[in-house]
Parts: C-alpha cells; sequence; structure tokens
C-alpha cells in the first residue's frame, strides 16, 4: 500500500458519494470546517479503545445504537434525552442481569449521510436525485432540495457539536445516575411487559444502592454511581466531512476522526481498493466493518490486515448484518478464517438491516421477531464456535414511533402510518429495544454460565 496522507483516499475509487455541482463553494465549506474545533478528542476515542478491547476478550460487552439518519427538522432536547434513557435503560438490564461491564456507544452527533441502493428516484413520471441524509440534500421531492449542497456539512456540525454537549451533560450531570434508573421509563411504554419488568428490575437496584449507601458508598464518593462514559459513532460515509475533521493529536502525532469516537464503512463501501478503507486506515479511531451475507472471508482478511496491520485489540469492530436465516450459514466460515489468522476482532451484531422488507401498504419495515431471531442465532454460533459474541448494533429511538412490525405490543403493518417518522429506514421504539435488551441479557447470562461450569 502506498503511504497514507489525510487526503490520499481522494485517489482511489470511489462510491456512494454526491455530485456537488459546485466544486468551488465545496473546497470551501471544507476549509471553513477544518477551522473549527474537533468534536471529540484522542483521549476519549483511546478511552473507548481500550474498553473495546474489554470485549474482544469477552470481558465486556458493546451496546451501539441510535437513529437510522439523524435529522435537521427533529433535532430537540427532548429527543436526544429520549434516545440517551432507552440506551441506558438496555444497558442496566444488560450490566444487572449478564454481570457484564457494557459500552455505551450512540448512532449520534454525526449520523447524518445514508448510502443508497440507487442514484435516483421516481414518482409520478419524475426523476430526481435520491434523498442521501440531511447533511448532503433534501427529503423534499423538488430538484432544488435533491440538489447536494455544501452548507449543510456545517448545519450537521452544528447540530452534532450541540448533541454531543447535551450528551456529556447527561452522562456526567446527573441523567447517567444509576439513582435515576427509575426516571429513564418513558410514559408512552408505561404499560407494556418490559416497563414492568424493568422496574422490578430498578427496584432491586434502588435496594442495591440504599445498602451501599448505608455502608457509606454513595453518589457523592463515587463516580461509578454518579457518571457514565457515553461515546459517539456513526458510518464514516461523506468523506470530505470527514476529512475536514481529521486533525493529529499533539501528544502522539497520530491521526484521528475528531467527528466521533468510532467510525464504520458500511456493506456497500468496504471495497478494499476503494476511498473509504484507504480513508479509515489511517485515522486512529476504531473502526467497524459492516459483513454482509456476501462478505468473502479472503475480503475480510484482507480489510482486517489493511485497517489493522499491528493487530491491537480493540481496533477492529466487525459488524455482522446477514439477515436472520443466512447467520448459521455465512458466519461460521468468517469466524473459523479470523481465529485461523490469529486476528483480534469484536464481533457485534447489526440485525436490522438484513431484515429490512417493504409491506403491503408501501412502508419499508422490519419484523422484531426477525431481529431477535438473527440476535439469537449470532450468539448461538459464537458459542458453537468457541469465541466471543462481543455487541448489538441496531437502530433505535425513543420516540413513540410504529416503524418495526411486532414487538409485545404489537405494531401491525396496518398501524406503520399512524406514526413512522424516519427518513430513510425503520427504527425500534423504545418498548421493541428494550424487549431485545431483556433477551440479550438472558443469553449473555446463559452464555457465561456455560462458560464458568
Amino acid at each position: 500500500m502506498n503511504q497514507w496522507q489525510i487526503d490520499s483516499w481522494r485517489d482511489m475509487p470511489v462510491v456512494q458519494l454526491p455530485e456537488y455541482p459546485d466544486k468551488q463553494h465545496l473546497q470551501q465549506v471544507e476549509q471553513n470546517l477544518g477551522k473549527l474545533p474537533p468534536l471529540v478528542f484522542a483521549g476519549e476515542v483511546r478511552e473507548l479503545k481500550s474498553r473495546l478491547a474489554e470485549a474482544t476478550r469477552g470481558d465486556a460487552f458493546l451496546l451501539q445504537g441510535g437513529d437510522c439518519a439523524e435529522s435537521f427538522l427533529e433535532f430537540s432536547a427532548d429527543n436526544i434525552r429520549d434516545t440517551f434513557k432507552v440506551l441506558m435503560q438496555m444497558a442496566v438490564v444488560l450490566t444487572f442481569g449478564a454481570s457484564c461491564p457494557v459500552i455505551k456507544v450512540g448512532r449520534m452527533a454525526g449520523q447524518f449521510a445514508k448510502p443508497r441502493t440507487t442514484g435516483t428516484e421516481t414518482i409520478d413520471g419524475i426523476e430526481l436525485p435520491i434523498y442521501r441524509g440531511d447533511i448532503i440534500n433534501g427529503t423534499e421531492f423538488t430538484a432544488e432540495s435533491r440538489i447536494p449542497d455544501p452548507e449543510r456539512m456545517l448545519k450537521a456540525y452544528n447540530q452534532a457539536s450541540s448533541t454531543l454537549n447535551l450528551l456529556r451533560a447527561f452522562a456526567q450531570g446527573g441523567l447517567g445516575s444509576l439513582e435515576k434508573v427509575h426516571a429513564w421509563n418513558l410514559d408512552f411504554v408505561a404499560n407494556s411487559p418490559q416497563t414492568a419488568q424493568y422496574s422490578n428490575l430498578a427496584d432491586r437496584i434502588d435496594e442495591t444502592l440504599n445498602f451501599m449507601k448505608a455502608c457509606g458508598i454513595s453518589s457523592e464518593h463515587s463516580r461509578v454511581i454518579n457518571e457514565t462514559n457515553f461515546y459517539t459513532s456513526h458510518e464514516a460515509l461523506l468523506l470530505p466531512y470527514e476529512q475536514a475533521l481529521t486533525r493529529r493529536d499533539s501528544l502522539t502525532g497520530d491521526w484521528y476522526d475528531c467527528s466521533a469516537h468510532m467510525l464504520w464503512v458500511g456493506d456497500r463501501t468496504r471495497q478494499v481498493d476503494g476511498a473509504h478503507v484507504e480513508y479509515v486506515r489511517g485515522i486512529h479511531n476504531p473502526i467497524g466493518v459492516k459483513a454482509g451475507p456476501t462478505m468473502p472471508e479472503e475480503d475480510l482478511l484482507r480489510l482486517i490486515d489493511l485497517i489493522n496491520p499491528e493487530n491491537e485489540a480493540g481496533r477492529m469492530n466487525v459488524i455482522v448484518r446477514m439477515g436472520a436465516d443466512q447467520v448459521e450459514q455465512n458466519l461460521p466460515k468468517l469466524i473459523r478464517a479470523v481465529e485461523r489468522e490469529g486476528k483480534n476482532v469484536l464481533w457485534s451484531c447489526d440485525p436490522m438491516h438484513g431484515n429490512t422488507y417493504k409491506a403491503s401498504n408501501g412502508y419499508k419495515t422490519r419484523e422484531v421477531s426477525n431481529v431477535l431471531k438473527e440476535v439469537k442465532q449470532f450468539f448461538a454460533v459464537h458459542q458453537a464456535e468457541g469465541t466471543h459474541a462481543g455487541g448489538v448494533h441496531f437502530e433505535m429511538t425513543g420516540q413513540n414511533v410504529t416503524e418495526c412490525v411486532g414487538g409485545s405490543k404489537p405494531v401491525t403493518e396496518a398501524a406503520l402510518g399512524n406514526r413512522y417518522h424516519t427518513h430513510c429506514d425503520p427504527r425500534l421504539n423504545a418498548d421493541q429495544a428494550l424487549e431485545l435488551a431483556f433477551m440479550i441479557s438472558d443469553t449473555l447470562k446463559e452464555c457465561r454460565r456455560l462458560k464458568d461450569s
């Protein structure tokens, strides 16, 4: 491979990038972004990498979730707070149920761009460029809205900055405290089976905290009780934006993408000779690579060698997105190839993207039972192979949406239109996400029991 440079990706074949009509305007926006403060810091990134190394060894578990694509229109403190609450609920269910540290990573503060299957869409005989996320163009089906606009990158940066400020306040300013475990409930799921189960767990946590307080251990004396670590991630898709926020660390001299703590490369942009892989191989953030059912073992090994040549634990996260009916067939050969070569890899499961279908009424959706099935099969394969199922990665929200079908409080296909708010892919609502957390918790507990027996 050639020597990596911050812009060496520009010399490589590239897919899924928009064609900006005004190149001079684009260049000016990139220069302006390059002068702005970093959104995250190298020390935080190294901290996350260290924790992901624990998950690689099976000593922790990665919980990664958030919006399919963040929206300018739906940006609000309440939406950020509610998604944070659901992730905290899920994390405490996993931690308490499985006695396992949970690493919390949000698909937040930067998940504005989406890869698309086709470059255009046609409605009523009119063909226009496809919507690629608010950081690139608009959702309105007009020629003007669909023109890629570089100024949107500056708006995305400002929204990401505000989101990060709020997340840091929540995580370190009290809402992330275990003493707020009951406050993480959302009103619209008050009567669900998951909420009753969660309330029982929260009562047990309260009893434990009261006992600890009686022993002299309280939130006033313990950061572990009063604060939490919360990291951000997004797909490294819009490379001009990512390059503009890439900075050299003054302590180590290494390059970091300071737009997020963790980045990933999607199943559509993971070409070993492509621009996206070229870019991520030179930054020192933890990197995820999506592995779909078409991923050959040879390609995965080449990607690992390119992105993590020093075989550093915590650097490489293989995010498996097979589909509920293809995990048992396709995952074992990938695991065996990685194990044979002695590669340090964190395996996590994205049970969302392989289970998308179009309902009879035209809405894109996912069946919750298939999401649960894929996660169960992911764990079962790792159990059979003697390896660690290290995390989950999914699209969810704290909003009361009806986008995925099924769940313990079933959403029917006929009800999808009631609160279908996503601009791209369907997300789990809070109740469905909590159902998934309890299932994973039980599975982790069983895996630990078998390991210790």
